[in-house]
C-alpha cells in the first residue's frame, strides 16, 4: 500500500498535471503528498570564475537572492494549490545550483513509496530535469512514476501493461508496482522478441511470473510480440494502446559511464514518446 507519495514541483504550468496525479494515486489509500519543490539558483562557476572579483561577487549575491526570492514566491503558489487537497499534504524545497538538485532530489525519493515527475527526454527539447530523472531512477532506490504531458489521471489505475523481461529491472518493476496490481481488473504481460532473452531451458519463460502476478486477483493475459524491426517501445506503445491501459510498468535499463547513468535505447524513447503513465524501476 502507498502512504508516502513525493511529487516534484519546479513552479511551472506542468505542477498542475503532476499534483492531478498525486492526489488521484494518494486518495485511494489516503496517502501523504509531500510536494518537493526544486528551485535552482544560479550556477556560480559558470557565471563567473573565482578570481573574477568583488563585482562579480556582488552580482552573484544579487542574483542568488532574486532566485531565492522567486522561490518564496512560487513556493506559496504551490503551499495554496496543496491546500485543497483531499488528503494530507506539506511542500519541501530544495534550494540548489543545478548541479546539485538531482542528487538532494534522490535522497528525498528514498523515504517516499512512490516519486511522481513529468516525462523526461521531451521532445519539447527541454533537458533541465532530465539529469533529476536519471539521479532518482538510479541512486533513489524506489519506483518512479511517469506522467505525460496533458495527461488527466484515472479515477483508479485499472488496466496495467506489465513490461517483462527476465531481468532484475522488470523484477524490480513488478515489485513495486504490487499496490497497482492489487487493484487492477485486468493485467496484461507484454514479453517483446523472448527469443532474444535467456530462458535457462524454460520454453515458457512468462509462465512464473503470470503465476505470481496472478495471485494479486486480477485476470492476467500474456501477449508475446516480435518487434521485426520496429523499436522496441513501438511495440510497447502499440499494446497500451490496444489493452486501453492506465499504466505502463517497466524496469529502467542504462548503464554507468565516468560516474555518469546513460539510459539505454529502448528505455529512453518509450519515456520519451509515450502517451500513457509509466512506473518504472531500476
Amino acid at each position: 500500500m502507498i502512504k508516502d507519495i513525493l511529487v516534484h514541483l519546479d513552479g511551472t504550468s506542468r505542477d498542475e498535471e503532476r499534483l492531478q496525479h498525486a492526489e488521484a494515486i494518494a486518495s485511494v489509500s489516503q496517502a501523504h503528498v509531500t510536494g518537493l519543490f526544486t528551485n535552482p539558483l544560479p550556477d556560480m562557476p559558470l557565471i563567473a570564475p573565482m578570481d573574477a572579483g568583488a563585482a562579480a561577487a556582488e552580482i552573484l549575491v544579487s542574483l542568488t537572492d532574486e532566485a531565492r526570492g522567486t522561490g518564496d514566491r512560487l513556493q506559496k503558489k504551490l503551499t495554496d494549490r496543496m491546500a485543497r487537497f483531499s488528503v494530507p499534504n506539506e511542500i519541501r524545497r530544495i534550494d540548489g545550483m543545478p548541479g546539485e538538485i538531482p542528487s538532494a532530489a534522490a535522497k528525498e525519493a528514498r523515504w517516499a513509496d512512490l516519486f511522481i515527475m513529468s516525462r523526461p527526454y521531451d521532445t519539447d527539447g527541454s533537458e533541465q530535469w532530465d539529469s533529476l530523472f536519471e539521479a532518482v531512477l538510479f541512486e533513489g532506490g524506489r519506483s518512479i512514476l511517469i506522467v505525460p504531458p496533458q495527461h488527466r489521471p484515472a479515477d483508479t489505475i485499472r488496466r496495467v501493461l506489465v513490461c517483462w523481461r527476465n531481468t532484475r529491472e522488470a523484477a524490480r518493476a513488478v515489485a513495486e508496482a504490487v499496490p497497482f496490481l492489487e487493484k487492477a481488473t485486468k493485467i496484461t504481460i507484454l514479453v517483446v522478441d523472448p527469443d532474444q532473452e535467456k530462458t535457462d531451458g524454460n520454453s515458457q519463460p512468462t509462465a512464473d511470473i503470470a503465476k505470481h502476478i496472478s495471485r494479486y486477483g486480477a485476470p492476467v493475459e500474456v501477449t508475446i510480440a516480435q518487434s521485426q524491426g520496429r523499436d522496441v517501445s513501438d511495440v510497447i506503445l502499440e499494446q497500451a494502446r490496444r489493452t486501453s491501459a492506465d499504466l505502463i510498468v517497466m524496469g529502467g535499463y542504462g548503464h554507468s559511464r565516468a560516474r555518469e547513468w546513460i539510459i539505454g535505447g529502448a528505455t529512453r524513447n518509450t519515456l520519451s514518446t509515450s502517451e500513457f503513465p509509466i512506473l518504472m524501476a531500476h
